[in-house]
């Protein structure tokens, strides 16, 4: 059902003949598997291995070295020549046209793992509701119709279409498959959207994304290839390899060649017709044949017997030479074409930013009486690694945070009213979340901000292990308070509360927007002495001032955070308690980028190569983004520069032209976005790089002349590239 999300739940569920109550039945099951397969990727079927190793030798250059290897074994066998003499020059030749085919081979071998990775991302098992009863199946039995649950940790296995909320709301990771930085959203209501891109879905759950937060019921509209992973796995399929430039300078080397030689070889046999009859040659077919040999004698030493082996020692110093840069390279040519590369397409999230969602400032009333009301701090690091500093507005790092009435609050607001995890993974030398982003932010916040007392003394916290460390504040939080009720977030409401109890006192953490949090406020936390005071109306809205200014003008990402002092005893919490709040700050966070991506850029920029941003976020989202990696400055705006991919497709193939000569930005894309952008730009003779880490990205990095991933990419992506960069973005830039 290609437009279920433009569709209400009724005809959903009627198109599929499906009763929400009691799912399908098997007679159902066993006519939709007919009807639309099986759940699975089809698999694809495999090159002969022997069909790989010819494939290796179709090169009319090549051709013509076998040809001079043949007719040098010839010749010199007529000449008398035996042994090693013999054989000599035609196995050199041999040899490295077997090194490069042998190389050529486990290319592409590499290039049909990717079909193969795909899967990776499917499913295992899924809950599904039939003949009434609900069971717990394969994945791959899953057809259309079919009615699921989802719910926190779920991998979505199938294409669904929400039919009923169990929860307040349901959040999905989609990362993997439109790059967004944060988890969406997602509701019953159809969309009316034209052209209706996988971020406008808002009722649809894609296959192999992951639900970060709820519950809710789906149907089944989509299975295998008929998924959104399918349409990556078709669209892979049907990418034919990119010549490099390399490659076709030396086909173009080898045509030319040939007919060179060709034409010697024939003018230097008929020139010396006249000498055909000469008497020291024993007759006319003994001197054809003999001025026959000298042609050929002359082609052969015409050909370059020794070009394979030069371009490869060239590029494997050129190789070489990356790997001290911590760049794996999987394909020889490569090293040429990077060199030739012209424009650059870049994925945003996880390669310019770091993907981690990361608080960046701080907003708190300072004082009513003395001084500005307001004051703001900015908080360094950009990864989940607990490890940063507070700074305030006039940029001095704050030695003790925790010594803040405001920040020790925020710092506990933050790790008690969360449901998220932090923990250090030894294998990959790295800290990892487990739930939503900007809640394992405030995580890192709370680690950052430290403690209060002897256990802020920062030696303190370096002795301890990273595995002790990744959560060491929070932990500390969670023993001193002890969680009571829980008032999970809504999409009415936004905003949750925790109520915890501590030395026989109850206090209520609540978290959320801040237009609804701080509307909800009537006191202040005061950050000078710690002490309330009454929300006054000029206050509420400087505060208000605020928050429109780091959502808008810095589009970074708010959440207000506020207490309250409950009755002693109480156990449970209601909606109703969600009032009369002290407000204890503003924070505003983001994915920041990378400290590198600004300098290589630039480098890109200086040596003539175009670097156009591709992601799956909003358009100002993205427009912010790059203002804060600085690499556009010399753009006064974005007008004429930035399109959605919606915007592109509605313009005028002339326009188009023109668009892509001036585009530095590509926002709300799909994978198939930016596989159609690599091929306009190819189609406009530029040579393409394309960098991404994510699956959503395989198709155009297969596409693309040259693809770049990192060290910390997919395996999808990785097996569609062809230089990986161990380490991070500025070595592909360099």
């Amino acid at each position: 059902m290609e437009d279920a999300y433009a569709r209400s739940v009724s005809e959903v569920l009627d198109f599929f003949e499906v009763d929400s109550t009691k799912g399908l039945t098997d007679t159902q099951v066993s006519q939709h598997a007919r009807l639309y397969g099986k759940n699975v990727l089809p698999e694809e079927e495999r090159t002969p291995f022997w069909k790989l190793v010819f494939k290796q030798f179709d090169d009319l250059l090549v051709k013509i070295l076998i040809a001079a290897a043949v007719v040098s074994f010839v010749l010199a066998l007529i000449n008398g020549e035996t042994g090693l003499t013999a054989f000599l020059e035609p196995s050199v030749i041999l040899l490295i046209l077997a090194a490069n085919a042998a190389v050529g081979v486990i290319t592409e071998t590499n290039a049909e793992k990717a079909l193969e990775e795909l899967r990776a991302y499917q499913a295992d098992i899924a809950t599904v509701l039939r003949n009434g009863c609900f069971s717990i199946l394969p994945a791959t039995e899953l057809v259309p119709g079919d009615v699921v649950e989802v719910s926190v940790g779920s991998k979505i296995p199938a294409d669904m279409r929400m039919i009923e909320m169990l929860s307040d709301q349901l959040r999905v990771d989609q990362a993997i498959l439109t790059g967004e930085s944060s988890s969406v959203e997602k509701d019953l209501e159809s969309t009316m959207a034209t052209n209706a891109v996988y971020q406008d879905k808002t009722n649809i759950l894609f296959s192999g994304t992951v639900v970060v937060a709820g519950r809710a019921r789906a149907v089944v509209i989509g299975v295998g290839a008929n998924t959104a992973m399918g349409n990556i796995r078709d669209s892979m399929m049907q990418t034919d390899d990119e010549v490099t430039p390399l490659k076709k300078k030396l086909d173009e080397f080898g045509t030319f060649l040939a007919k060179v030689i060709a034409g010697i070889c024939v003018l230097v046999w008929i020139v010396n017709i006249g000498h055909f009859r000469d008497p020291s040659h024993g007759g006319f077919l003994r001197g054809a044949i003999h001025y026959f040999k000298i042609a050929v004698a002359l082609a052969v030493a015409a050909i370059p017997e020794g070009l394979p082996a030069v371009v490869t020692t060239c590029l494997a110093l050129g190789t070489k030479r990356m790997a001290r840069l911590n760049a794996i390279v999987r394909s020889l040519p490569s090293v040429e074409t990077l060199g030739c590369t012209t424009v650059i397409c870049s994925d945003k999230t996880g390669t310019l930013t770091t993907n981690m969602m990361s608080v960046s400032k701080i907003c708190v009333v300072n004082s009513v009486q003395h001084g500005p009301a307001v004051a703001e701090f900015g908080v360094s690091g950009t990864t989940y690694a607990p490890e940063g500093f507070i700074f305030d507005s006039s940029g001095i790092q704050l030695e003790f945070p925790a010594q803040l009435p405001c920040l020790l609050h925020i710092a506990m607001c933050s790790a008690l009213c969360n449901e998220s995890l932090l923990q250090y993974n030894p294998d990959k030398g790295n800290y990892e979340k487990i739930g939503e982003s900007t809640e394992v932010a405030l995580r890192v916040l709370a680690e950052k901000v430290g403690l209060p007392g002897f256990d802020s003394m920062p030696s303190a916290l370096n002795m301890l292990s990273k595995h002790e460390r990744a959560s060491y504040c929070n932990h500390y939080w969670e023993n001193q308070f002890k969680k009571v009720s829980v008032l999970e977030f809504s999409r009415d409401r936004k905003m949750m509360s925790v109520l915890c109890s501590h030395k026989q006192m109850e206090i209520m953490f609540s978290k959320g927007a801040p237009e609804s949090v701080i509307s909800r406020c009537t006191n202040i936390l005061c950050n000078s002495d710690g002490s309330t005071v009454p929300l006054t109306a000029t206050l509420r809205t400087e505060l208000e001032s605020r928050f429109h200014s780091f959502a808008g003008k810095e589009t970074l990402r708010c959440l207000a955070l506020a207490l309250k002092i409950m009755p002693n005893g109480q156990q449970i919490l209601s909606i109703d308690d969600e009032k009369d709040l002290t407000f204890i700050g503003l924070v505003g966070m983001l994915d920041p980028p990378r400290e590198e991506v600004r300098n290589a850029m630039l480098s890109c920029m200086t040596a003539g190569i175009r670097v156009i941003v591709v992601t799956g976020d909003n358009k100002s989202t993205a427009e912010s983004v790059c203002r804060k990696i600085g690499a556009f400055d010399h753009l006064v705006d974005f007008v004429g520069c930035s399109y959605t991919a919606a915007e592109f497709e509605e313009l005028p193939a002339m326009q188009q032209t023109v668009a892509l000569r001036r585009m530095a930005l590509f926002t709300r894309v799909e994978p198939s976005h930016k596989r159609m952008l690599v091929e306009a730009l190819q189609n406009q003779n530029e040579v393409v790089a394309m960098t991404g880490d994510g699956v959503n990205d395989a198709p155009a990095l297969k596409k693309a002349d040259i693809g770049i991933a990192m060290g910390s990419g997919t395996a999808v992506a990785k097996v569609c590239i062809i230089v990986l960069f161990s380490e991070c973005f500025r070595y592909g830039f360099s």
